[in-house]
């Protein structure tokens, strides 16, 4: 940790004026007392967090970033907005749930985000923004750009595992990062000694391998200092700085006060003085540079400032329904017709392989990172070759650090890139799931369906090679059950480069799920061209007039084999790929219950609540008049995925299940 002796010096050429600092930390104070007045009048609803008494941090910091830099804040961010230039009446409205908001209404207090001024995200998940900063930093670096991020988080906030993660990406990859905790004492109401061992977060900084620092979080210049140096650091391309600035929330947890203050009255005692805004007013008219008849001037018409938004604001379009669907997912791009198959045959991984190799030669935007992935390839030999065709840059290894890459991707796709994340396994996304569920789903939401999120997370998924419970599951009800993500799950080689091709082109956070039994089959014909595969169309793979099969992933194959099988019977069933899951196409499925009257739904994943439970209720929805019989649903039982052999076959459905829920349904039982 690094120790800092303030020095008072003449203020820099090259900072604002100090009567111009003065004046916005008056303008965050005024906001976020009329704001807390207004909720108390019940006309802000909900919840919203005050930063009054950190006004400093934030106009200290603004005043030493460049305009493109990158800001990444969190629950807490009134004042960060306002400091970067945030439109005042856009946030109130925001807070009155008006259509004219930075969110539309739909994000809140906690959400408001001006992706215009790179502010790439405020957020109500503590900590989690983090990662993204890491991302919007790689993007800065990978692009050459000079800019830099500055991520805002609160003491609470440190105890985080997204927060380790994200430093120490940061550090291992020298991105250019400035780390700001402001630490204001208190989480919700718990002071550091129940949060944490030691009194000073900088020290933890060592550990990561970069420079901690710790300075007076009430004091404008001081926070300009020590910011300017951690911005020249990273811009140097030395790494990040984790800079501690102690300050003290006036307030309590939100403006809510729902709740007993239990904070230390002695330490209240003891910051109360301390307040910056009479600090810095003490400081104009001890420098000469404002007095006290100007101030009062400022006050004057900054509080006419706020009234104006608020006035204004108040009298704008209330939140509309017609923005809610529209600003879940951005439009899904159409590509051209895919080729024809052709005669050149290629296996599953390999196709996976090709896709990546063509995307990533084609949009200098992709780049992929994770475990493994640049010199071995991958532990499924999926990227095998990419690092040495283009280089360590596009194909990065990363920590083990799930939430950390998942959420640099994120902060990567908001800033620009068109990022492809593997996860080893399905299983491990329960690590990163906050990133997966909080953030990647919803962000585009929260700001209002404002911006893209160009990314693909690969996952390979399911059993059958004996790895047991924890690597060998087959989530995709999970995710398709989670507004805002796409579900991608091809059945062989030949969908699967088209689909991951569609998946790296769209604007989407997409799951691409790659069941592990689909690496043994044979090698299909394959063309050797780039294409795409449109996202929510689904195949008829056998045309047959008994039954529907309506399978996913790795059970396909073994459907046309069960099909093969009941042909001999004289028994022809349809069978009935969806290729992605979200978005399902729906009409392909009810077209063929129309032809055959009756339905069988398989997949891997375990039966109960499983995807073809929604299959099955969509087609009681849309196609009750055309089914002659209930719709059979084949899936796994309710149990994880044991390690030993026969019972791991035991477990999982395959062709002999298919068949016999076929002739189940043919000889009118269930």
């Amino acid at each position: 940790m690094k120790a800092r002796v303030k020095i008072v010096r003449s203020r820099p050429k090259d900072r604002p004026p100090l009567v111009d600092q003065y004046r916005s930390m008056v303008r965050i104070r005024v906001f976020e007392d009329r704001a807390a007045q207004l909720f108390n009048d019940g006309v802000i609803v909900g919840t919203a967090h005050s930063c009054v008494g950190q006004e400093a941090i934030a106009v200290g910091a603004a005043g030493v970033m460049r305009p493109d830099d990158y800001l990444v804040g969190h629950h807490r961010s009134h004042g960060h907005l306002i400091a970067a230039g945030a439109d005042m009446r856009r946030m109130m409205a925001e807070m009155f749930g008006r259509r004219t908001g930075y969110c539309k209404g739909l994000g809140g207090s906690m959400h408001i985000a001006d992706l215009s001024l790179n502010i790439i995200g405020c957020n109500g998940i503590v900590g989690a923004g983090l990662p993204h900063a890491c991302g919007a930093a790689l993007t800065a670096k990978l692009k050459g750009t000079g800019q830099a991020a500055v991520a805002f988080f609160g003491d609470g906030a440190a105890g985080q595992g997204a927060a380790h993660e994200a430093m120490n990406l940061a550090a291992t990859w020298k991105l250019p990062v400035v780390f700001i905790c402001e630490n204001n004492q208190f989480a919700l109401s718990a002071g550091w000694d129940t949060q944490r061992a030691v009194a000073d977060i900088a020290e933890r900084a060592a550990g990561y391998g970069m420079p901690g620092v710790i300075a007076d979080g009430n004091d404008v210049e001081d926070v300009e200092d020590v910011v300017a140096e951690a911005l020249a650091r990273a811009r140097s391309g030395d790494g990040p700085t984790l800079v501690e600035l102690k300050t003290f929330r006036r307030m309590q947890h939100s403006m809510r006060a729902n709740l007993p203050d239990v904070r230390d009255r002695s330490v209240i005692d003891e910051w109360e003085p301390k307040d910056p805004l009479p600090r810095l007013e003490r400081r104009l008219l001890d420098g000469g540079f404002a007095t006290e008849e100007a101030m009062a001037a400022i006050r004057t018409e900054i509080e006419a400032e706020v009234e104006h938004a608020i006035t204004t604001a108040l009298n704008d379009e209330p939140a509309n329904p017609d923005d809610l669907l529209a600003s879940v997912y951005a439009p899904h791009h159409t590509p051209p017709a895919p080729p024809a198959p052709g005669e050149r045959e290629l296996a599953f991984v390999p196709a996976i392989r090709e896709a990546l190799a063509q995307e990533l030669a084609a949009n200098d935007d992709v780049f992929v990172m994770g475990e493994d992935v640049a010199k071995v390839g991958g532990i499924f030999r999926a990227t095998e070759g990419l690092y040495e065709a283009f280089g360590g840059d596009r194909i990065r290894d990363t920590p083990l650090t799930e939430s950390g890459f998942v959420g640099a991707g994120i902060g990567a796709a908001l800033a620009g890139l068109r990022p492809v994340v593997e996860l080893q396994f399905s299983d491990f996304a329960g690590v990163a799931f906050d990133q997966i569920l909080n953030q990647a789903a919803k962000l585009r939401f929260m700001m209002g369906g404002a911006p893209t999120l160009p990314l693909t997370i690969r996952m390979v998924s399911g059993g059958g090679v004996r790895l047991g419970a924890q690597h060998s599951q087959s989530l995709e009800a999970l995710f398709a059950h989670i507004p805002g993500l796409v579900v991608v799950m091809p059945s062989n080689s030949y969908d699967a480069k088209g689909l991951l091709a569609a998946s790296i082109q769209d604007d989407n956070p997409v799951i691409f799920l790659e069941q592990k039994m689909l690496f043994f089959d044979e090698p299909i014909a394959v063309p050797e061209e780039r294409y795409a595969i449109e996202l929510g169309k689904g195949r008829v793979v056998r045309e047959g007039r008994d039954a529907t099969v309506v399978a996913l992933g790795a059970l396909v194959p073994l459907a046309v084999r069960a099909a093969r099988e009941l042909a001999a019977e004289g028994i022809e069933i349809e069978i009935v790929d969806p290729r992605t899951l979200v978005p399902l196409d729906t009409e392909l499925i009810a077209a063929s219950v129309a032809k055959t009257h009756r339905v069988v739904v398989a997949h891997e994943a375990v039966e109960f609540c499983g995807f073809g439970a929604e299959i099955a209720a969509r087609i009681a929805q849309d196609s009750f008049w055309d089914l002659d019989a209930p719709v059979v649903r084949v899936g796994a039982p309710h149990h994880p995925i044991p390690y030993q052999k026969d019972l791991e076959q035991l477990t999982l459905p395959g062709a002999r299940e298919i068949a016999a829920a076929a002739r189940s349904l043919l000889a009118g039982t269930n």
